[in-house]
């Protein structure tokens, strides 16, 4: 007697995309919280832009605001850089714009540091995305954990929770001032207070066990601090049972190394 094998509700898929780079402009900054902030960068090189997956990174390249702007690829990509997720997007068919989200965290990383102090006008240039992970099927439940650096990334896959489906958002924050709007259901804010960052996170996700696990077909995606990486795969591959290859366990950043680069880089930082 032969048994069916189960069909997935849904398979990661990654495709390769071909890598263009474009140059921009800082046209406007919005405080979210304390400590969060979103920019717009424009320019007639983002007509065209855009981000087919669920999870694609592009890297962004930030010449130091006041010295002449880079007229040529070369120049600007001798610029810092840093891998973003790309939030939102569109053109008028002359100009386009884009949306990025940095989480700031005093004078560190210079990435947070361009976000809140660079002069409106500053150029910035824009690589990629070279690759891109999508969600192919759909899901029968989610967990999308993170700390303020995976909040893009989070707003991008919340954004394909089908209607009704189970959702367990985990979002660390310092307190409720920093708390930042996400619109998706069951979102949790855990905070940390004075704790490490991303402490408060791995105790919340510790704290699942096998029998929180969703019945059906679960995809997990997990980020903040280097340190979540061994938690989350305890949660999801181990305590879950879930194949590694079907879940998204990231360290965006590493405590203690602001120059730090994950391998598919922070959505903000």
């Amino acid at each position: 007697m032969t048994h069916a094998t189960a069909i997935p509700a849904f398979t990661l898929e990654r495709e390769p995309l071909e890598l263009k780079f474009r140059f921009a402009t800082l046209t406007s900054r919005e405080w979210i919280t304390p400590a969060y902030v979103r920019v717009r960068v424009e320019g007639a090189d983002l007509v065209g832009f855009g981000s087919r997956g669920h999870d694609d990174h592009i890297r962004i390249f930030l010449p130091e605001p006041g010295a002449p702007a880079p007229t040529t690829v070369e120049e600007m990509r001798a610029a810092p850089s840093r891998e973003f997720t790309p939030l939102y997007w569109g053109d008028d068919g002359e100009t386009g714009w884009l949306d990025l989200e940095f989480a700031i965290h005093g004078d560190e990383g210079v990435a947070g540091v361009w976000a809140a102090t660079a002069p409106l006008g500053s150029a910035i240039g824009v690589g990629g995305p070279r690759g891109s992970l999508r969600i192919e099927g759909a899901p029968a439940a989610w967990l999308l954990a993170g700390d303020e650096t995976a909040i893009p990334q989070i707003r991008r896959y919340a954004a394909a929770i089908a209607d009704g489906a189970p959702a367990t958002i985990l979002i660390e924050v310092a307190d409720a001032a920093h708390e930042v709007p996400i619109d998706a259901p069951a979102v949790e804010y855990v905070h940390r207070g004075d704790a490490p960052a991303g402490s408060a996170l791995a105790a919340r996700l510790d704290a699942l066990t096998a029998q929180d696990r969703p019945a059906d077909d679960v995809f997990g995606y997990i980020a903040a601090e280097q340190g979540i990486v061994k938690t989350g795969r305890a949660l999801l591959v181990d305590r879950w049972g879930i194949e590694a290859e079907r879940v998204v366990v990231k360290g965006y950043w590493k405590r203690g190394e602001s120059e730090y680069h994950a391998p598919h880089g922070p959505g903000a930082r």
